[in-house]
């Protein structure tokens, strides 16, 4: 079992940066999308804005893709936040680049967010509900109308991850939103020096491991493709 940390500011936060982000070249060619503007502010200050507000104190920015001009803009401090960089030098993906962050990320469990969705969810609440089940890992979940575009999450009557079915389903379902409580078991379980993926190759591996998710009807978004960047506009403008 993972050793529960009890306060929400003494975990690490990991913030996963280092997409290319293809998709989007079309509407933010010269930049990397967590520094695409949303109403004038780069989408990396909201997730960190929702981070500070809920008490987080120690943020590593796992960045790849022109990583040089996020710490340029952002630093080694936003507000309250103490800002360090674990930058990839070649694409490891989403599970590689938290193996490379491992080093810095001086907590049990961590707080893993990635850096081109948002889902409004009180982290508190959340950080609560995943101690009281001594989840090893747990994921924030997040109640759509159109799953296929995402891929549905199965739980148990005792919220336990059951399955992916990754977009083959229609409908209303349970998506991945975002954001997990990774223990530092989980997290040295991931291949050391590789391409990984958290969301094809890890998970799946985990399930039946004390895995746990987390139902939200909290507001979320994705940015990863034009049409979903031009809605953000209209989803932060009603708060």
């Amino acid at each position: 079992m993972a050793t529960q940390s009890k306060r929400l500011s003494e975990l690490y936060v990991a913030v996963l940066v280092g997409g290319l982000g293809t998709r989007l070249r079309s509407v933010i060619a010269d930049r990397p999308k967590v520094l695409a503007e949303i109403h004038g502010v780069p989408f990396l200050a909201i997730l960190l804005d929702q981070l500070a507000a809920a008490g987080c104190c120690s943020v590593v920015l796992c960045t790849g893709y022109q990583g040089d001009r996020i710490s340029g803009a952002f630093g080694s401090q936003y507000g309250p936040l103490r800002l360090r960089y674990s930058q990839e030098h070649r694409p490891l993906g989403t599970a590689g680049a938290l193996r490379l962050a491992l080093p810095e990320l001086d907590s049990d469990p961590v707080l893993v967010m990635n850096g081109d969705s948002y889902c409004a969810i009180d982290l508190t609440a959340y950080w609560e509900w995943h101690r009281e089940r001594w989840a090893n890992a747990s994921m924030a979940l997040s109640k759509v109308t159109r799953s296929d575009r995402f891929g549905v999450v199965k739980l148990d009557s005792d919220a336990r991850i059951m399955e992916f079915a990754e977009k083959k389903e229609s409908g209303e379902g349970w998506i991945n939103a975002g954001i997990y409580f990774l223990s530092q078991q989980v997290l040295r379980s991931i291949p050391a020096n590789g391409c990984v993926s958290l969301e094809r190759e890890i998970f799946p591996q985990w399930i039946g491991h004390g895995f746990y998710g987390y139902p939200s009807v909290a507001p979320f978004i994705d940015i990863g493709t034009p049409g979903d960047f031009a809605a953000a506009e209209n989803f932060f403008h009603r708060g």
